[in-house]
C-alpha cells in the first residue's frame, strides 16, 4: 500500500487536473481493478454462452460453487496472509533476502494445506449426499485452491510493489478464461455451466502461478530457515486473529442469514441467501471507491509522516519527536475525516443511481429493501478498515484482536436479531457492528496517540532474554570478600 502512495505521491505533487484524473485512474487501476476483471469475464461468458438458457439447479450449482469459492479461499487465506506479509517486509528490511524463499514455500502450504482441511470434506458431502459429478466437484476443488493461490501469492508481490503486474496478469488470464470457454462448449461439446468453471479454474490457476514464478524471480536463492516462519506464526497469533476476525464479520451477516428458513439449498449441499447476497454484493460495490480513497487521500499522506516521526525517533531530539509526533496524528485526524466526507458524498451519489437503475435492469423487491441499510454498514466498515490499517501502523495488535472481536461478534448477533426484523433492517446487525469496531478504533487510535512515548521507548529490554541456567543471585560474597564472576545473560 506504501508503494502506491508514494507513487500517487509524485502524480499529485504536479497539482494540474490531467495530473488529479491520472492520480485517480492510478490508484483504481491497481486496486480493484483485478475483482472488476474478474466480473466482466463472468458477465462476459454468462452472454455469450447463453447461461440464461441453463436450466435452473445446473445454473444454481454454477453460482452457488463460485460464491463459495471465492468467500472461503478469502477466509481461509486471510489468518496468514498478515503474518507471511510482515515476516517478508522484515526480511527485506533486514536484507536477509535469503529468507523470502522460505517464507513463500511454507506460506503456500500453509495455505493450501488449510483451505484442503477445510474443502475437501465439505467436497466429499457434495459427491456422496449432493450426487454431484466427481468431474465437475474436483474442478471445483481446483478453482478453489487457484483462488487461495492467487490470494496467498499476492502478498508478496503487493510488497514487492508489482501492482501493474498484478493487473496485467488478471487482465490476461480472464482474456484467456473467456476463450477457453468457447473452446470448450463450442469446440469440446462441454456442458456451459462446466465449460465456464473449467476455464475459470485454468484462469485462477494460472494468475497464482503467474505470481508465484515472479516473485521467485527475484529471490533465487534458500536459506532453508522454515522454522523462523512457523516461529512467527507463534509470535504474531494475534495479526492472524485479528486479519481473520475481520474477514468473517465481513461475511458471517451472510451466514446467518443463510441459516433462516427461507434460504436456498442447492443439491442439498449449498445454502444460499440469494436475496440478502445480492444486496451484499451491490452494497459493497456501493462504498469500494472507499479502497481507493483510502490510498490516495490517507495513506500517501499519513505514511510520509510516519516516516519522518520514526526517523525523529532513531537520532532527532526530544522537541523534534513531540513536533513530529503531533504532526503525524494531526494528519491521521484530518485525512479520516476527510476520507469520510468525500466517500459519504461518493456513496451518496452511487446509491442514487444504483436505486433508480437497478430496478430498470431486474433487481426489485427484497433485494432494494436489504440494499438500503447494507449500503450503509459497508460504508462505515470501509472507514473502520482504515483505522485498522493505522493500528497495524503502530504495532497495537491487542487493538487490532478486539476490533476484529467487536466487528465480528457483534455483526453475529445483531444479524440474528436483525433477522426477526422486516427486510428493511436486515442489514442494521452489520451495520452497527461496523460503527462500534469503528467507534473503537477511533478512540484507540487516540489512546495511542496519548501513550505514544510509552509505546515506542519503553517495549524494548536492555538485557538479551535466553534460554539457560539461572545465574547465582549473590554478586558479592562478604564471607569470602570477593566479587564473584557472574556473567549477565
Amino acid at each position: 500500500m506504501a508503494g502506491i502512495g508514494i507513487q500517487l505521491n509524485k502524480i499529485f505533487d504536479k497539482h494540474t487536473v490531467t495530473a488529479s484524473l491520472y492520480g485517480i485512474g492510478f490508484s483504481f487501476v491497481y486496486t480493484i481493478a483485478p475483482m472488476l476483471v474478474v466480473i466482466a469475464c463472468l458477465l462476459g461468458m454468462y452472454e455469450v454462452l447463453g447461461f440464461d438458457t441453463v436450466g435452473y439447479l445446473d445454473r444454481e450449482t454454477f453460482s452457488s460453487s463460485v460464491l463459495y469459492i471465492f468467500i472461503f479461499s478469502l477466509l481461509t487465506s486471510s489468518p496468514f496472509n498478515s503474518v507471511l506479509s510482515k515476516f517478508q517486509t522484515d526480511r527485506i528490511y533486514e536484507q536477509r533476502y535469503e529468507d523470502i524463499r522460505p517464507c513463500i514455500y511454507v506460506g503456500i502450504i500453509t495455505n493450501l494445506t488449510f483451505s484442503s482441511i477445510i474443502a475437501i470434506p465439505f467436497y466429499l458431502y457434495e459427491i456422496f449426499v449432493g450426487h454431484v459429478a466427481i468431474y465437475y466437484v474436483f474442478t471445483t476443488y481446483m478453482g478453489f485452491l487457484g483462488l487461495t493461490l492467487t490470494f496467498a501469492t499476492m502478498v508478496y508481490n503487493s510488497i514487492l510493489k508489482q501492482y501493474k503486474k498484478i493487473s496485467m496478469y488478471f487482465i490476461y488470464s480472464m482474456t484467456l478464461t473467456f476463450f477457453l470457454s468457447l473452446v470448450f462448449r463450442f469446440l469440446l461439446k462441454f456442458s456451459i455451466t462446466y465449460s465456464m468453471l473449467l476455464a475459470l479454474t485454468i484462469g485462477f490457476l494460472l494468475i497464482g502461478s503467474l505470481e508465484l514464478s515472479n516473485v521467485l524471480r527475484y529471490f533465487p536463492v534458500n536459506s532453508r530457515r522454515y522454522k523462523d516462519v512457523l516461529h512467527y506464526y507463534r509470535t504474531y497469533w494475534k495479526l492472524i486473529a485479528s486479519n481473520f476476525l475481520y474477514t468473517l464479520g465481513l461475511f458471517i451477516h451472510n451466514f446467518v442469514f443463510w441459516a433462516q428458513p427461507w434460504h436456498l439449498v442447492v443439491r442439498d449441499t449449498y445454502v444460499c441467501n440469494q436475496p440478502y447476497d445480492m444486496a451484499s454484493c451491490l452494497a459493497m460495490f456501493t462504498s469500494i471507491s472507499a479502497s481507493v480513497l483510502f490510498i490516495s487521500r490517507v495513506e500517501m499522506h499519513f505514511h510520509e509522516r510516519y516516516k519522518d516521526y520514526t526517523e525523529m525517533v532513531i537520532g532527532g531530539k526530544l522537541d523534534s519527536i513531540e513536533k513530529a509526533k503531533k504532526r503525524m496524528f494531526r494528519g491521521l485526524s484530518s485525512q479520516l475525516f476527510s476520507l469520510a466526507h468525500l466517500q459519504f458524498i461518493v456513496s451518496v451519489v452511487i446509491y442514487l443511481l444504483a436505486i433508480v437503475i437497478l430496478p430498470i435492469v431486474g433487481f426489485s423487491g427484497m433485494i432494494m429493501e436489504i440494499y438500503p441499510q447494507l449500503a450503509v454498514g459497508y460504508f462505515i466498515s470501509y472507514l473502520m478498515y482504515s483505522e485498522l490499517l493505522f493500528l497495524y501502523y503502530f504495532d497495537d495488535l491487542t487493538g487490532a484482536v478486539i476490533n476484529g472481536v467487536i466487528f465480528a461478534s457483534v455483526s453475529l448477533v445483531g444479524s440474528i436479531i436483525a433477522s426477526q426484523m422486516s427486510a428493511i433492517w436486515y442489514g442494521v446487525g452489520f451495520t452497527v457492528a461496523s460503527f462500534f469496531a469503528f467507534t473503537f478504533s477511533y478512540f484507540r487510535l487516540r489512546w495511542i496517540e496519548k501513550n505514544m512515548d510509552r509505546h515506542i521507548f519503553c517495549r524494548g529490554t536492555v538485557l538479551k532474554q535466553v534460554n539457560g541456567d539461572m545465574p547465582e543471585p549473590d554478586v558479592y560474597n562478604a564471607y569470602k570478600r570477593k566479587t564473584k564472576n557472574i556473567k549477565a545473560k
